[in-house]
């Protein structure tokens, strides 16, 4: 083998836990942003939220 393709192998190596740290860090993120939606959505917030939104989509078509 070539030094290039030893430097890209060792390179390689290097990385493969990579993808699956920044896998768990992006599931990690979107568990807790889901989490935040749920609490904010079943309360009264949520609840004026969605009228509103049915709302000017029944304004838009015209029921």
């Amino acid at each position: 083998m070539t030094r290039l393709a030893n430097a890209r192998k060792v390179h390689l190596r290097n990385q493969i836990g990579a993808a699956t740290a920044e896998y768990a860090a992006v599931t990690a993120a979107g568990c807790g942003i889901a989490g935040v939606l749920i609490k904010m959505l079943s309360g009264d917030f949520g609840k004026a939220l969605l009228d509103l939104i049915f709302k000017l989509v029944k304004g838009f078509i015209g029921v």
